[in-house]
C-alpha cells in the first residue's frame, strides 16, 4: 500500500515538471519571436499639397553704378584746392575744386580793357561817318570820302562785337576755374592732388563720381528664358538682390532693362534690374544673389525639397500608407522653388512623404510618425 502511494506521488511530480517545461518552451518561442519582428523605424513627414508657386530664376548679379562722371578739368592751371574727401558723398552742384584763376583774372580784365577802348572809337567813328553823310548830302565831299568814314564806322562797330565775345570767352575761361559736381554720387580717390598743374583735354580725370542712389544689378538668364523674360520687362517684375551680409532681407528693385543680343558664347542674355538702394547696402563691382521673379504656376503639386532621394533611376521619395509602411515612389521633378519640389508625376496630393528618416527605409518597413527626431 505504501509502495502504490509512493509510485503515484511520483508520477504527479513527473507529470507537473513536463508541465513546467513545456510553459517555459512556449514562453521563450513568443519572446524569440517578438525580438525579431522588426522595429518601427521614426521619421518626420509632410503632406504633398496644390497650390501657386512664383516662378523664378536665380543668378548672380553684379552692382553697377547708374551714372558714371570723371570730373576733369576744362583750362589748363594750377589745382589749387580740394573740397572733398576722398569717399565723400557729394550733392549735384557742390564745389568740388577750384585752380588757380590769376592769369584767367588778368586776361578777362585785358578783355574788357579792349572792349572799352574800341567802344570808345566807335562813337567817334559812327560820329564822323554821320558828319560826312551831312556833307556829302550837302555837296561839299565826295561820295568816296563818305564812303571811306562810313565804313571805319562799320570796322568800329564789328570790332566793339568781338571784344564782347573775347570778354564773354574769357569770362567762361574763368569760371572754369571752378569745378562742381555734375551729380549727386559717390566720390573716388583723388587722382591729381593740390598743387599740381592740370592740362585741359590731358591730364587724367580728377576723380570719379558713381550714382548708387539708384543703382543698377547686372545679371544674366538662360537664353531659354527670353520670351518670359520679355513679358516680365513689360510689367516691370520685382527683383530681390541678396548681398553676403543681408541674406534674409533683400534689396527690392525691378526689372528694367534686357540687353538686344543673346551671348553666343554662353548662351546667356544680360538683364537690368533697377534698385532704389536708399540704405546704400548694395555697391558698384559688389556680387550679389539676384532672384527675379517671372510669374506664378497655379495648382501644382508640391512636397518639401528635403523629401526628395535620389538614385539611378532618378528622383524618388517614400510614401507613408493608412498602415505606417512605406513605399518607394518614382517622381518627375518639374523644379525647386523656396525648398519646395514641383512634382509633375508620381504623386498625388494628400498623400504623406517621409521628409526625415529615410536612411533606415526599405520596401515595406514600418513608421512611426514622430514631429522631431
Amino acid at each position: 500500500m505504501k509502495r502504490e502511494m509512493g509510485r503515484r506521488l511520483l508520477i504527479s511530480a513527473g507529470l507537473a515538471a513536463l508541465a513546467g517545461l513545456a510553459g517555459c518552451s512556449s514562453n521563450g518561442k513568443a519572446a524569440q519571436v517578438a525580438a525579431q519582428a522588426p522595429a518601427a523605424v521614426p521619421v518626420r513627414v509632410a503632406q504633398s499639397v496644390k497650390e501657386n508657386l512664383p516662378i523664378t530664376v536665380e543668378a548672380i548679379g553684379t552692382g553697377e553704378a547708374y551714372s558714371n562722371v570723371q570730373v576733369e578739368t576744362l583750362v589748363t592751371g594750377e589745382l589749387s584746392q580740394a573740397f572733398f574727401k576722398q569717399g565723400d558723398f557729394v550733392r549735384k552742384g557742390q564745389l568740388l575744386f577750384t585752380l588757380d584763376p590769376g592769369s584767367f583774372q588778368a586776361a578777362l580784365d585785358q578783355a574788357n580793357g579792349d572792349l572799352e577802348r574800341d567802344t570808345a572809337q566807335a562813337k567817334i567813328a559812327v560820329v564822323t561817318a554821320a558828319r560826312y553823310k551831312q556833307l556829302f548830302e550837302q555837296g561839299v565831299v565826295s561820295r568816296q570820302q563818305y564812303d571811306q568814314y562810313q565804313s571805319q564806322a562799320d570796322s568800329a562797330n564789328a570790332t566793339v562785337v568781338a571784344d564782347r565775345a573775347a570778354v564773354e570767352a574769357a569770362r567762361l575761361q574763368l569760371s572754369y576755374c571752378k569745378i562742381y559736381s555734375p551729380m549727386n554720387g559717390k566720390t573716388g580717390s583723388l587722382a591729381v592732388f593740390p598743387g599740381n598743374v592740370v592740362k585741359a583735354n590731358s591730364t587724367p580725370a580728377l576723380v570719379t563720381i558713381n550714382q548708387i542712389n539708384p543703382i543698377y544689378v547686372d545679371f544674366s538668364v538662360p537664353e531659354n528664358l527670353l520670351g518670359k523674360v520679355r513679358e516680365a520687362l513689360d510689367v516691370r517684375a520685382p527683383v530681390e538682390a541678396y548681398t553676403q551680409n543681408e541674406t534674409q532681407h533683400p534689396e527690392i528693385g525691378r526689372l528694367s532693362f534686357i540687353d538686344n543680343t543673346v551671348d553666343a558664347t554662353t548662351g546667356t542674355i544680360k538683364l537690368k534690374g533697377t534698385f532704389g538702394n536708399a540704405d546704400r547696402r548694395l555697391w558698384p563691382g559688389e556680387f550679389v544673389q539676384v532672384k527675379l521673379r517671372l510669374g506664378e504656376e497655379s495648382g501644382v503639386t508640391v512636397v518639401p525639397s528635403i523629401a526628395l532621394q535620389n538614385s539611378q533611376d532618378g528622383n524618388y521619395v517614400w510614401v507613408v500608407d493608412k498602415n505606417d509602411t512605406v513605399q518607394m515612389r518614382t517622381v518627375t521633378v518639374q523644379r525647386q522653388e523656396q525648398g519646395k519640389a514641383v512634382i509633375a508625376t508620381g504623386l498625388q496630393p494628400g498623400e504623406t512623404v517621409v521628409t526625415e528618416g529615410q536612411l533606415r527605409l526599405v520596401p515595406g518597413s514600418k513608421v512611426e510618425i514622430r514631429t522631431s527626431l
